[in-house]
């Protein structure tokens, strides 16, 4: 009962510290940021206007506005760090959430974080409301678009497989623009036709409502979709579909929005057939154009990066401020700033990587997971705690409901005609039970959420309706799918991934056949995938990698270098792996281990130092005395072959010494070719002529 109580106890502790940073909140802020601001503004105002005397000195920095008699010693200024605390202050309070959620891992196990972090949302929501009858505090679209998006797509860009993304390529693309365009258009007429049968009685929504309020609901969020797909382990082809429609479709969803919102603003007389192409051609233009952005960057950090080696301390602000860049940019443009900062992310995994430092490399690598998890814990309470508002809720249960149903069903239609599609292009197709994990994994979360509180209310009278809609399908497809997730996988017995590094032999084995089928495809004619990616490989060989690469950096690139790196990292684990077993490499993890330099050595008379034959001391070539040992075994003769100089003065080669761990070179000559300081003794003389025993 000691690890229950003890746990309960931590708990019990973690849940007082965050109820007292919570009052804590509501004791320091106001009614309403917006409505305390205006209050100050009003009192400063009303307050006559005084000179100040001769005596009366101003506040720091010029904010005190009274005169002032005597020094003060402490004096209260809330109102000049009440946003930056507050801020902060929730950050802190959803990251103890966080640690309280991770502490109980019986619980994760079962219900997903998100879900989890949404429930906390609840209650912190709760006591807010409780304590004020209103609620204060909200996600706002501008604080979500531009300070807690931006991290995580740039995390989720930069850590994305790149090999199986650009494999799978071609099926992401169909599902993230057909299938947002499928999700969106089929939402938005059946809820109209559904409107026109009576079933949801009297709304004010037209028809190009009803299809804004469908695009905003074809956001399928990566954040609610890597949280659940990561703890289920699914196999990798499905992982990378899935997890690369959903973001790829955050930005194609933002781009249809965005085209609807200005036909809604048109309005419905003035659509004709050539706005409706504008339309079309503005959604891949924004889509493209801001995909550009986001490699234009990545071209510009790449470069930057060449020069970085003097300044390696600030190498990662480079990353994160133009990663930033990329973003500002193409919403400055107007084009998509998802998909600029997504392919900004994919385009640094590989060079930007390659050309930092590795301190440098691993800072950025953290940096990311820290920032981008920190968002997503912020996103998920917020949600929760934007839930306990009565003002924004308009209950209609017809419009709810066909919400619902419509989402499942033409989430279901859609993957399931794509794929009965995309698999007779496919070398492997995708089976069934992979197709229901795929429409089922289609959760929706802050995104969706964040547009459906940017409509305008002016134009769209039932805002509130879809805001409590779109609440409601969130915690829906979050908690109710997230929850039945792990346990459908296992019960349709999807093929899951397993959690393990690759070997090298599987490495090599897996180059080998992409360069079989590349000349397979070259002998028969036909161009297939691997064509064009061999193709690729050698554009990038010889033109992006000198250009964008540091020449250092360049050579590494090699894969028979790279694996015979490994091997030679390999063999020196073992090495020290054995030497510690042995005790004599103790002092490479213990500093207070004790060795003594003095003791003799069992492979040799004289003191070697230490009892390990990698540290006995080398032959003395000079010393006659000494005598290999392959040559005692026995004696020499006539019809022998005498050994070299080399052979005499150099030990073999055995598992027991270090001459199997060659050291890292770019030689293309293996390590028994190697040219060492033996190989340069001076040849043995000459043998004397022979002599012709007819002459005297």
């Amino acid at each position: 009962m000691r690890p229950f109580a003890s746990t309960s106890t931590r708990m019990a502790t973690s849940w007082r510290v965050t109820l007292f940073l919570c009052a804590l909140l509501m004791a320091c802020r106001g009614p309403s940021l917006a409505s305390g601001e205006s209050e100050c503004r009003m009192a400063r105002n009303s307050q006559p206007q005084t000179p100040s005397s001769d005596n009366g000195t101003a506040g720091e920095g010029g904010h005190g506005g009274g005169t002032v008699t005597t020094l003060p010693i402490v004096t209260w200024r809330w109102e000049h760090v009440k946003d930056p605390y507050l801020v902060a202050l929730w950050v802190l309070v959803c990251w103890l959430c966080k640690m309280i959620i991770e502490a109980n891992h019986h619980v994760t196990n079962i219900i997903p974080e998100s879900a989890l972090l949404i429930c906390s949302g609840f209650i912190l929501g709760g006591i807010i409301w409780g304590a004020d009858k209103v609620q204060t505090f909200s996600l706002t679209p501008t604080t979500f678009f531009y300070y807690l998006l931006p991290p995580i797509i740039i995390d989720s860009g930069y850590h994305m497989p790149n090999k199986p993304f650009f494999t799978n390529l071609g099926a992401i693309l169909v599902h993230a623009v057909i299938g947002t365009c499928w999700n969106a258009a089929s939402l938005g007429l059946s809820l109209w036709g559904c409107q026109i049968g009576g079933a949801m009685g009297d709304l004010n929504i037209g028809l190009l409502q009803y299809l804004l309020f469908g695009s905003l609901m074809a956001a399928v969020d990566p954040v609610a979709v890597l949280a659940v797909f990561d703890q289920v382990h699914v196999n990798d082809v499905l992982f990378i579909i899935v997890f690369g429609e959903s973001l790829l479709n955050d930005g194609v969803t933002v781009v249809l929005f965005n085209v609807f919102d200005a036909f809604v603003s048109l309005g419905g007389p003035r659509i004709n057939a050539a706005e409706i192409i504008k339309g079309i051609v503005s959604f891949f233009v924004v889509a493209f154009g801001g995909s550009l952005v986001g490699v234009a960057f990545g071209i510009i950090i790449s470069l930057l990066t060449r020069c970085t080696y003097k300044v390696q301390i600030i190498e990662p602000g480079f990353v994160f401020i133009l990663g930033y860049l990329s973003y500002l940019t193409a919403d400055m443009l107007s084009l998509s700033a998802i998909l600029s900062t997504t392919f900004y992310g994919v385009f640094c995994q590989k060079y930007v990587y390659a050309n930092m430092d590795e301190n440098s490399a691993h800072t950025v690598k953290y940096a990311m997971k820290v920032f981008a998890n920190g968002a997503e814990t912020v996103i998920f309470v917020f949600l929760g705690i934007s839930a306990i508002d009565k003002l924004i809720w308009v209950w209609n249960t017809g419009f709810i409901l066909l919400t619902l149903l419509f989402i499942l069903v033409y989430r279901f239609m859609g993957v399931f005609f794509l794929n009965w599609f995309l698999n007779r292009y496919r070398l492997i197709p995708l089976e069934f039970v992979e197709q229901v994990i795929m429409s089922y994994g289609g959760l929706r979360g802050a995104v969706a959420y964040g547009l459906a509180v940017m409509l305008d209310e002016n134009r769209i009278k039932e805002k509130n309706l879809m805001i409590g809609t779109t609440l409601i399908v969130v915690y829906f497809t979050v908690i109710l799918q997230g929850i039945t997730m792990k346990p459908l996988v296992l019960w349709l017995k999807v093929k899951r991934n397993e959690v393990r590094d690759k070997s090298l032999l599987e490495r090599v084995t897996n180059t080998l056949f992409n360069h079989t089928l590349v000349g397979i495809e070259d002998i028969s004619g036909q161009i297939g995938d691997n064509y064009f990616r061999n193709k690729w490989r050698e554009f990038e060989k010889k033109w992006l990698m000198w250009a964008l690469m540091k020449p250092s950096v360049r050579k590494k690139q090699d894969q028979i270098f790279d694996v015979f790196h490994q091997l030679n990292l390999k063999d020196a684990v073992e090495y020290v792996a054995e030497g510690e077993q042995g005790g004599s490499l103790e002092f490479i993890r213990n500093e207070s281990a004790f060795l003594d330099f003095k003791k003799k050595s069992s492979y040799s008379g004289d003191e070697a130092g230490i009892d390990n034959p990698a540290f006995m001391l080398d032959l003395d070539p000079t010393d006659s005395l000494q005598i290999p040992p392959w040559l005692l075994e026995s004696e020499l003769n006539s019809s022998m072959v005498a050994p070299s100089q080399r052979a005499q003065e150099r030990l073999p080669r055995t598992p027991s010494n270090l001459n199997r761990l060659t050291p890292l070179r770019f030689s293309i000559r293996s390590s028994d070719t190697q040219q060492t300081d033996s190989d340069l003794l001076p040849p043995p003389p000459p043998s004397p002529p022979p002599t012709d025993n007819t002459q005297k």
